[in-house]
């Protein structure tokens, strides 16, 4: 008696390894588009779910950007049922249009998905997603962080199949019978083509080409590798914000700039962006440039003025002590 293909054993053996500490009777939901990479998510998660006495569910997120959207979300919920997926569920949600629209499609998604109560919720990311949020984080002259990709748990949220390429996914959709739904966006002469579909179809084939095999492959590596160095940072540059935030008194508030002036550069600025953060600033707003420029206030002092910040935040220096808060709209 043969076993099932190899990549639909690879995508089983993922799932199991993703999920070794999930408990039988435990909810697991993956959130399928009916795109071949989480609909073989779907497949390999209920076919072990049966032998690790999981609960498996699937959310179907419409996001409504789409001519017909509710019909490929109507199918790829379908389909899950046939799959053996119970409960599974057709969320609407409707796309703000901050940060850009795939970022807010992004967000909208992930708002509808933390909204159950799963043990354990399933993307379908793989190794060619987290090679191209690389490539796109180097076009951008993005940081260690921004660089180190797609962790493979985050939360609730789990990614089986970081390690398998797309073309698994779509080996193990065939092996099994099954039709995934082929997203015209991702195809790169598409007249709406994003710019991680160019990156998918022009720019990593391109650098294959070129650089040889194995470019894919590289990317991810060094993505998990800045991730081990920026853990490590940011467990740094939390704890000078702890040890910061402790120092505050009424008599003295503000953080302490003599402090901040003793840290290095890389965790003094962390340091500095997770404050910003926390006085208002939005994350995704805050850029490297508004960081440098708050980090000059501890490291360039002459006596400049208040540096505005995204959030209508502002950051000043006075008596040696930094103070994030509200900007002065009076004048």
């Amino acid at each position: 008696m043969t076993g099932p293909a190899p990549a639909v054993a690879a995508i089983r053996s993922a799932v199991a390894a993703a999920l070794a500490d999930v408990g039988p009777g435990e909810l697991v939901l993956v959130a399928c588009s009916g795109g071949p990479d989480s609909l073989a998510l779907a497949a390999g998660a209920a076919f072990v779910g049966r032998t690790a006495g999981w609960r498996v569910g699937a959310v179907v997120v419409d996001h409504g950007l789409q001519d017909g959207s509710a019909e490929i979300a109507a199918s790829a919920a379908a389909t899950c049922v046939e799959l053996g997926l119970d409960p599974v569920e057709v969320v609407r949600v409707d796309v703000g249009g901050t940060g850009g629209p795939e970022a807010a499609a992004r967000a909208a998604r992930y708002t509808a998905l933390e909204a159950s109560d799963a043990t354990a919720i399933l993307l379908g990311h793989t190794l060619d997603d987290q090679a191209e949020t690389v490539l796109l984080g180097l076009a951008r002259g993005s940081g260690a962080r921004a660089l180190a990709g797609m962790p493979a748990v985050r939360g609730r949220f789990r990614r089986p199949l970081l390690g398998l390429r797309r073309a698994d996914t779509e080996a193990a959709c065939a092996a099994q019978g099954l039709t995934p739904w082929q997203d015209p966006t991702n195809d790169g002469a598409h007249a709406d083509a994003r710019l991680r579909s160019r990156v998918r179809s022009e720019v990593l084939p391109t650098l294959e080409r070129v650089l040889g095999p194995g470019v894919a492959q590289s990317l991810a590596r060094t993505a998990a590798q800045l991730r081990e160095d920026a853990d490590v940072l940011d467990a740094l540059a939390d704890q000078l914000v702890t040890e910061l935030t402790h120092d505050l008194t009424h008599d003295a508030a503000g953080l302490d700039v003599d402090v901040l002036a003793n840290a290095p550069d890389a965790v003094r600025r962390r340091a500095l962006r997770m404050a910003l953060v926390a006085a208002g600033s939005p994350a995704g707003a805050l850029t490297r440039a508004h960081v440098l420029a708050v980090d000059a206030l501890v490291t360039d002092w002459h006596g400049q003025g208040p540096v505005a910040l995204p959030g209508r935040v502002a950051a000043r220096r006075a008596y040696g002590r930094l103070a994030l808060g509200p900007a002065d709209t009076s004048a």
